[in-house]
């Protein structure tokens, strides 16, 4: 058995790229099922996983909390559906309601227990 640091895994560029392929996809499938959410169009939703990667990896840095829908039971779930909402203010195209942001966290916590990767 290693320790947290030896189990972490490399991310090369390609799989990367995949990643927010397929974060932007699930938030495209995300926003067409969710009312009150709404993305213009696919390049937009990259951006937003982008922007929602960044916010999450700087959440987890400066309070230690995973913003992943499920990565720390409530508590997570409401700071993703937080992050989900403010992306709103930062990228421009995306159309959120308080409402639409934790359906949507619910939604992708689900995508996201199925897939066998981290999407955001």
């Amino acid at each position: 058995m290693g320790n947290d640091i030896s189990e972490k895994r490399e991310t090369s560029w390609g799989g990367l790229f995949i990643r927010f392929i397929v974060a932007a996809i699930v938030l495209m499938v995300t926003a067409f099922f969710t009312p009150g959410f709404a993305i213009a169009n696919f390049w937009t939703a990259l951006i937003q996983a982008a922007v929602i990667v960044g916010l999450d990896y700087l959440i987890e840095a400066l309070i230690g909390i995973d913003a992943s829908p499920f990565g720390r039971g409530f508590t997570g779930f409401i700071v993703s559906a937080l992050i989900i909402y403010l992306t709103q203010f930062i990228v421009p195209g995306i159309s959120v309601t308080v409402l639409g942001a934790i359906i949507a966290a619910l939604i992708i916590g689900i995508i996201g227990a199925l897939l066998p990767v981290r999407i955001l």
